[in-house]
């Protein structure tokens, strides 16, 4: 069977810590889109890690780890990450890589990096990855794919073509040195001895293992609200972040995909630039930032605070309903418990008028949030292993949500350790 497991808003909803629960009942756990701009943070008993290329199932045995083709792959930092791992005690974990992943160039950093630079003020808040170069290659069909490593001759060929179209960038826009085809080629072909030992035919290997009823869970990065076609555009990532491209980003039919568990916080969070309706300041928004995630709010990538605000039901309904959520898990609730009451944001005003709907950018940045206030709970519920124990006031505020979600929440994370989930 093939679970996805998705975010249901700007990402850092704590997929992470749920991604890794749900891996240790899998037997192959796929990345399908995104790079290594995005971070999944996990505690576990070999200590705590951001991943960033890495599914969060490489901490099992019994497990195998793809980066499908949907990935930006950055084939230094995969082989890293990997190394980091095992000098940390992890066993070295079983990955497989597709031949049809496209490889993310020491290039697209750079214009990344330089682009932020040109646009100064009117920037996307990248993380300088170079992911939005990457997929813009990837689209105008001038990106490499990992089996093209492996024909030296064609690679040669393309590496010059490619650096010829770049360089009137990097000289007459950027005023930067120019790529030096020779190097790029060499360094391609210490990317292709690094990745060789990986490389495999995954949509076939999926096939088989589709047939022999294996547990497949697919990995999303980031949240519905970043995708380029739903979410807050332009100030979104490059690739799709939602569980129906778990299909296409891992090479298998669309039908198999039987479940989609869609991770909503309890309150929101985001990185980066773009409207953010139920966005907190100051003291309110410090307080939360310092309590909330494990360690407080800053992007696991980053290390960015994040900007805080209260629940979002516009946003995260919407978001559940874009991903075709099956079941919503909570997430954070733990950190909600200092608070007296708790606003949730449940309609948009927007030019007087009031909406449940979530509307295109343009209307977002005029939207006002419209709150109904729930009594708190104030007290700790880290510990708690039974829904019926929790306090009145949370159980009532879970309701209230999984109403507004319009699906079923059918698990609550109340600490940052791996068991620290109520089951509902």
């Amino acid at each position: 069977m093939v679970r996805a497991i998705v975010g249901a808003n700007w990402g850092d909803e704590g997929k992470g810590k749920i991604t890794d629960m749900l891996a240790r009942e899998s037997d192959i756990i796929i990345r399908f889109q995104g790079g290594s701009n995005a971070g999944h943070t996990i505690i576990n008993n070999y200590g705590k890690f951001a991943l960033h290329l890495l599914p969060s199932g490489v901490f099992y045995n019994h497990t195998t780890s793809i980066i499908g083709n949907g990935v930006a792959l950055n084939i230094p930092y995969l082989i890293n990450e990997i190394n980091s791992l095992v000098e940390r005690g992890v066993p070295k974990p079983k990955i497989l890589v597709s031949d049809r992943a496209q490889i993310l160039m020491p290039y697209h950093v750079l214009l990344d990096t330089y682009e932020e630079a040109r646009l100064a003020g009117k920037s996307f808040g990248s993380t300088k990855s170079g992911i939005a170069p990457f997929y813009s290659d990837k689209y105008a069909k001038i990106g490499f794919q990992v089996s093209e490593l492996f024909d030296e001759e064609t690679l040669k060929e393309k590496v010059e073509r490619v650096c010829e179209l770049k360089n009137v960038l990097f000289e007459h826009l950027y005023h930067q040195p120019p790529l030096n085809p020779d190097e790029l080629y060499a360094t391609l072909l210490e990317y292709r001895d690094m990745i060789a030992p990986y490389v495999c035919d995954v949509s076939a290997y999926l096939h088989e293992a589709i047939k022999e009823g294996k547990a497949i869970l697919l990995e999303g990065q980031l949240g519905s609200l970043k995708d380029p076609d739903h979410g807050i555009y332009p100030m979104v990532t490059s690739s799709s972040t939602l569980a129906a491209y778990g299909a296409i980003g891992a090479g298998i039919p669309p039908y198999e995909i039987k479940q989609i568990t869609t991770v909503v916080k309890a309150y929101s969070s985001a990185v980066g630039a773009g409207a953010f309706v139920s966005e907190i300041f100051g003291e309110e928004a410090d307080e939360l930032r310092r309590r909330g995630g494990d360690g407080g709010e800053f992007g696991a990538t980053t290390g960015r605070p994040r900007r805080m605000g209260w629940f979002d039901a516009v946003a995260s309904r919407y978001g559940c309903r874009i991903q075709g959520t099956t079941e919503a898990v909570l997430t954070v609730l733990d950190v909600l418990g200092y608070l007296d009451e708790l606003p949730v944001c449940v309609g948009y005003e927007i030019d007087g008028k009031i909406t449940r709907d979530f509307p295109t950018t343009v209307q977002l940045e005029k939207a006002k949030p419209v709150y109904e206030v729930l009594p708190g709970w104030k007290c700790d519920i880290r510990g708690i292993k039974k829904y019926e124990e929790l306090p009145e006031n949370c159980r009532k505020y879970i309701e209230f949500i999984e109403k507004e979600l319009e699906v079923p929440v059918t698990m609550v994370s109340n600490g940052p350790n791996r068991d620290d989930i109520i089951y509902r």
